[in-house]
């Protein structure tokens, strides 16, 4: 007997915070899943500087709640988007629930806390649908850090499109994470966040250009590497006091260490930097599997860098080959909204999200605040 299929609709705000990704599924939340729709939608100007405004101020708890009235301004404007994202969705398609991750403000594991700006109530009374977001507090009350949560859909993404294994999905977002799936049992996948992705380049980019990324690594290739600056930072970042950590935030990594350098020499040294960490990280990782795994495949938006991706390459992975996921005719922009179109379901199944080996919680732990409509 075939389980029941719930159509969800998955809406992601990356750390870069200029907009949502916007995925419709329809899945048992458990063996399959199929893609319905795949959107883009920007965020105004307004609300992208808002945000980054607002995640420079976010650096320790008591700014939460020193900046808690622009917080909650910010929210509603970030709420209202998702409002309008959804009615224009649900115009054309059937919509059983809705995966609302929101945006990122602040994440620290050693806090115990992570912070979402979206409110779940409001999008479900406005848009009349069921709605589950929060997810990452059950998981820190559980001992995790609140990510990666996505290594359940990694699984079944590979599993689905019929993916030899063992494989490594490298997300560069934001932050970098991986998951490592040598089998296809039950639950049977390691991950966890191995460094910076987009943040300092874009971080960098942001505040020294009128640019919001360096597109396709544009500025970077025409930079040059300061070596002495690369090596005190590779130093730096090898003795932080957070390396245990499973996950990380933005505001682990800062781009003053670059400061001085013209734009392009920032940039590519800010990319030197982030594919070395990528690269070392990823050795790191996979020399620990006892099966060896000789295929990463790259989703988010930083396979799109083609410098970085050319830097992770030159740095000691001769043996491994990297390719986007693209390849597999995976859409590799939204693998991160569907994953959440996909949590949501398991979320009303009362199915776990997070595990001890990707999140460090004491065990499989379900995650969501479900709003569902009367």
């Amino acid at each position: 007997m075939s389980k029941k299929q719930y159509i969800s609709l998955g809406l992601m705000s990356g750390t870069s915070g200029d907009g949502v990704d916007a995925s419709l599924i329809k899945s048992d939340g458990e063996t399959e899943y199929n893609v319905i729709l795949n959107k883009y939608y920007e965020y105004s100007e307004e609300i992208y500087q808002s945000i980054h405004s607002i995640k420079e101020k976010i650096n320790t708890l008591k700014d939460l709640e020193k900046f808690s009235s622009d917080i909650k301004n910010i929210e509603r404007k970030i709420t209202m988007f998702h409002v309008e994202v959804v009615s224009k969705i649900s115009k054309e398609n059937k919509i059983d629930l809705v995966g609302f991750h929101g945006q990122t403000i602040y994440h620290n594991p050693d806090d115990k806390i992570s912070v979402q700006l979206g409110d779940g109530i409001l999008l479900s009374k406005l848009t009349n649908k069921n709605i589950v977001y929060n997810f990452r507090e059950n998981d820190i009350k559980n001992g995790g850090e609140g990510a990666p949560l996505t290594p359940i859909f990694h699984q079944l993404v590979l599993k689905q499109n019929k993916i030899n294994i063992p494989t490594c999905i490298l997300n560069i977002g934001g932050i970098s994470n991986i998951t490592i799936v040598e089998n296809y049992l039950k639950y049977n996948f390691k991950s966890r966040d191995i460094g910076p992705g987009n943040c300092l380049i874009d971080s960098w980019v942001r505040n020294n250009s009128n640019k919001k990324f360096d597109q396709d690594g544009k500025f970077a290739s025409i930079g040059k590497t300061n070596e002495i600056i690369l090596e005190q930072a590779q130093e730096l970042y090898l003795n932080r006091s957070n390396k245990k950590n499973l996950s990380l935030d933005v505001n682990d990594f800062d781009v003053s260490f670059a400061r001085g350098l013209s734009l392009e020499d920032g940039a590519a040294t800010l990319t030197d930097f982030t594919a070395r960490i990528i690269s070392s990280a990823l050795l790191s990782s996979l020399s620990k599997i006892k099966n060896n795994i000789s295929r990463v495949l790259i989703c988010g938006g930083g396979r799109k860098n083609k410098v970085l991706l050319n830097k992770i390459n030159e740095h000691n992975l001769k043996n491994i080959t990297i390719q986007p996921i693209d390849d597999y005719g995976v859409d590799g922009d939204f693998v991160e909204s569907q994953a959440f179109a996909f949590l949501a379901i398991r979320n009303l199944l009362n199915k776990p999200i997070s595990f001890p080996n990707t999140t460090g919680c004491q065990s499989p732990t379900n995650g969501g605040i479900l709003i569902e409509i009367k």
